[in-house]
Protein backbone atom coordinates (compact mmCIF):
# COMPACT_ATOMS: atom_id res chain seq x y z
CA UNK A 1 0.00 0.00 0.00
CA UNK A 2 1.47 2.91 -1.00
CA UNK A 3 2.46 5.85 1.45
CA UNK A 4 -0.13 8.85 2.03
CA UNK A 5 1.50 12.24 2.65
CA UNK A 6 -0.39 15.63 3.29
CA UNK A 7 1.81 18.41 1.72
CA UNK A 8 0.20 21.52 3.75
CA UNK A 9 1.66 23.01 7.29
CA UNK A 10 -2.53 23.15 7.99
CA UNK A 11 -3.52 21.28 11.00
CA UNK A 12 -7.07 21.98 10.47
CA UNK A 13 -6.91 19.83 7.74
CA UNK A 14 -4.61 17.52 9.30
CA UNK A 15 -7.14 17.14 12.45
CA UNK A 16 -9.57 16.15 10.21
CA UNK A 17 -7.89 13.44 8.03
CA UNK A 18 -6.43 11.84 11.14
CA UNK A 19 -10.03 12.09 13.07
CA UNK A 20 -11.23 10.18 9.66
CA UNK A 21 -9.20 7.48 10.87
CA UNK A 22 -6.64 8.31 7.56
CA UNK A 23 -2.75 7.40 8.00
CA UNK A 24 -0.83 9.61 6.77
CA UNK A 25 2.74 11.87 6.89
CA UNK A 26 3.16 15.47 6.94
CA UNK A 27 5.03 17.30 4.41
CA UNK A 28 4.49 20.94 3.72
CA UNK A 29 5.52 21.98 0.04
CA UNK A 30 8.11 24.69 -0.06
CA UNK A 31 5.88 26.40 -3.21
CA UNK A 32 5.41 30.02 -4.20
CA UNK A 33 1.71 30.23 -4.15
CA UNK A 34 1.02 33.72 -3.91
CA UNK A 35 3.53 34.43 -7.05
CA UNK A 36 1.30 31.98 -8.91
CA UNK A 37 -2.09 33.10 -7.58
CA UNK A 38 -1.40 36.90 -8.42
CA UNK A 39 -0.63 35.49 -11.95
CA UNK A 40 -3.92 33.52 -12.65
CA UNK A 41 -5.58 36.68 -10.77
CA UNK A 42 -4.60 38.89 -13.28
CA UNK A 43 -5.12 36.82 -15.99
CA UNK A 44 -9.02 36.84 -14.78
CA UNK A 45 -8.87 32.94 -14.32
CA UNK A 46 -12.04 31.49 -12.61
CA UNK A 47 -11.55 30.93 -8.67
CA UNK A 48 -12.40 27.25 -8.73
CA UNK A 49 -9.47 26.80 -11.25
CA UNK A 50 -6.96 29.04 -9.17
CA UNK A 51 -7.94 26.82 -5.83
CA UNK A 52 -7.23 23.93 -8.05
CA UNK A 53 -3.84 25.09 -9.72
CA UNK A 54 -3.01 25.59 -6.44
CA UNK A 55 -3.98 22.64 -5.14
CA UNK A 56 -2.08 20.81 -8.04
CA UNK A 57 1.31 23.49 -7.41
CA UNK A 58 1.91 21.45 -3.85
CA UNK A 59 1.03 18.33 -4.70
CA UNK A 60 3.29 18.18 -7.94
CA UNK A 61 6.14 19.20 -5.85
CA UNK A 62 6.28 16.56 -2.72
CA UNK A 63 5.40 13.99 -5.31
CA UNK A 64 8.72 14.86 -7.44
CA UNK A 65 10.47 14.13 -3.55
CA UNK A 66 8.65 10.80 -3.07
CA UNK A 67 7.44 9.71 -6.37
CA UNK A 68 5.76 6.07 -5.10
CA UNK A 69 3.67 8.28 -2.39
CA UNK A 70 -0.43 9.61 -2.89
CA UNK A 71 0.34 13.10 -2.02
CA UNK A 72 -2.29 15.03 -0.83
CA UNK A 73 -2.37 19.22 -1.85
CA UNK A 74 -5.09 21.35 -0.70
CA UNK A 75 -5.81 24.91 -1.33
CA UNK A 76 -8.91 27.06 -0.36
CA UNK A 77 -10.00 30.28 -2.10
CA UNK A 78 -12.27 33.18 -0.67
CA UNK A 79 -13.99 34.78 -3.23
CA UNK A 80 -16.14 38.11 -2.71
CA UNK A 81 -17.97 40.13 -5.15
CA UNK A 82 -15.58 39.14 -7.65
CA UNK A 83 -12.70 39.38 -5.87
CA UNK A 84 -9.98 36.98 -4.75
CA UNK A 85 -8.86 38.17 -0.65
CA UNK A 86 -6.08 36.54 1.09
CA UNK A 87 -4.66 36.08 4.48
CA UNK A 88 -4.24 39.23 6.29
CA UNK A 89 -0.57 40.07 7.63
CA UNK A 90 -1.36 41.98 10.53
CA UNK A 91 -4.37 43.31 12.39
CA UNK A 92 -5.03 45.88 10.00
CA UNK A 93 -5.32 43.67 7.28
CA UNK A 94 -7.57 41.37 9.33
CA UNK A 95 -9.95 44.20 10.24
CA UNK A 96 -10.20 45.75 6.54
CA UNK A 97 -11.15 41.81 5.37
CA UNK A 98 -13.65 41.63 8.39
CA UNK A 99 -15.21 44.76 7.13
CA UNK A 100 -15.54 44.03 3.68
CA UNK A 101 -17.32 40.41 4.69
CA UNK A 102 -19.39 42.37 7.61
CA UNK A 103 -23.31 41.91 6.77
CA UNK A 104 -22.52 40.00 3.14
CA UNK A 105 -22.16 36.80 1.54
CA UNK A 106 -18.89 35.54 0.82
CA UNK A 107 -18.09 31.67 -0.69
CA UNK A 108 -15.38 29.75 -0.09
CA UNK A 109 -13.87 27.14 -2.58
CA UNK A 110 -11.48 24.21 -1.34
CA UNK A 111 -9.79 21.86 -4.06
CA UNK A 112 -7.72 18.80 -3.48
CA UNK A 113 -5.67 16.98 -5.83
CA UNK A 114 -3.86 13.71 -5.28
CA UNK A 115 -0.41 13.17 -7.51
CA UNK A 116 1.49 9.76 -7.54
CA UNK A 117 4.81 9.39 -9.45
CA UNK A 118 4.29 13.02 -10.50
CA UNK A 119 0.99 12.67 -12.20
CA UNK A 120 -2.47 14.18 -11.02
CA UNK A 121 -4.27 11.05 -10.60
CA UNK A 122 -7.30 12.22 -8.73
CA UNK A 123 -8.90 16.09 -7.75
CA UNK A 124 -12.23 17.61 -6.86
CA UNK A 125 -13.29 21.08 -5.81
CA UNK A 126 -16.17 22.40 -3.73
CA UNK A 127 -18.04 25.58 -2.84
CA UNK A 128 -19.34 26.72 0.07
CA UNK A 129 -21.43 30.54 0.86
CA UNK A 130 -21.24 31.98 4.34
CA UNK A 131 -23.33 35.47 5.41
CA UNK A 132 -21.68 37.16 7.67
CA UNK A 133 -23.40 39.12 10.00
CA UNK A 134 -22.92 42.99 10.03
CA UNK A 135 -19.99 43.49 12.44
CA UNK A 136 -19.32 47.07 14.44
CA UNK A 137 -15.69 48.35 14.42
CA UNK A 138 -15.78 47.61 17.89
CA UNK A 139 -16.68 43.97 17.43
CA UNK A 140 -13.97 43.47 14.84
CA UNK A 141 -11.80 45.17 17.15
CA UNK A 142 -12.61 42.81 20.22
CA UNK A 143 -12.64 40.13 18.16
CA UNK A 144 -9.48 40.50 16.76
CA UNK A 145 -7.61 41.15 19.89
CA UNK A 146 -9.23 37.59 21.77
CA UNK A 147 -8.04 35.43 18.54
CA UNK A 148 -4.96 37.28 18.29
CA UNK A 149 -2.77 35.87 15.15
CA UNK A 150 -4.86 33.05 14.97
CA UNK A 151 -6.75 35.41 12.75
CA UNK A 152 -4.04 35.18 10.27
CA UNK A 153 -4.43 31.13 9.73
CA UNK A 154 -7.47 31.59 7.32
CA UNK A 155 -8.26 33.62 4.37
CA UNK A 156 -11.48 34.97 5.90
CA UNK A 157 -9.57 35.49 9.75
CA UNK A 158 -11.81 33.16 11.18
CA UNK A 159 -11.92 29.81 12.13
CA UNK A 160 -15.62 28.87 12.37
CA UNK A 161 -14.82 25.38 14.82
CA UNK A 162 -14.34 28.03 17.17
CA UNK A 163 -15.12 32.15 17.93
CA UNK A 164 -15.49 32.43 14.29
CA UNK A 165 -19.18 30.70 14.61
CA UNK A 166 -19.72 34.13 16.24
CA UNK A 167 -19.37 35.95 12.20
CA UNK A 168 -22.30 34.38 10.65
CA UNK A 169 -25.96 34.10 9.80
CA UNK A 170 -26.27 31.36 7.65
CA UNK A 171 -24.22 28.83 5.92
CA UNK A 172 -24.74 26.69 2.77
CA UNK A 173 -22.25 24.26 1.80
CA UNK A 174 -20.45 21.23 3.42
CA UNK A 175 -18.86 21.47 6.70
CA UNK A 176 -15.86 20.48 5.88
CA UNK A 177 -15.56 22.83 2.64
CA UNK A 178 -15.70 25.72 4.77
CA UNK A 179 -12.57 24.19 6.76
CA UNK A 180 -10.55 24.13 3.79
CA UNK A 181 -10.87 20.63 2.67
CA UNK A 182 -13.27 18.29 0.61
CA UNK A 183 -13.03 15.72 2.75
CA UNK A 184 -16.40 13.03 1.64
CA UNK A 185 -15.13 13.39 -1.78
CA UNK A 186 -11.37 12.69 -0.18
CA UNK A 187 -12.01 9.87 1.43
CA UNK A 188 -14.13 7.92 -1.30
CA UNK A 189 -10.86 7.54 -3.02
CA UNK A 190 -9.28 6.32 -0.17
CA UNK A 191 -11.82 3.79 -0.05
CA UNK A 192 -12.05 2.71 -3.80
CA UNK A 193 -7.95 2.22 -3.92
CA UNK A 194 -8.33 0.59 -0.76
CA UNK A 195 -6.15 2.39 1.59
CA UNK A 196 -9.29 2.99 3.97
CA UNK A 197 -11.87 0.00 4.68
CA UNK A 198 -14.97 -0.19 2.84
Amino acid sequence: MSEVILASASKTRADMLKSAGLSFQIQPARVDEETLKTALVADACPPINIADALAELKARAVSYLHPNALVIGADQLLVHKGAVFSKANDKTEAAHILKALSGTTHTLISAAVIYQNGQAIWRTTDKANLTVRPLSDDFIDGYLDTLGSDAFWSVGCYQLEGLGAQLFTKIDGNHFTVLGLPLLPLLDFFRRIGCMPL
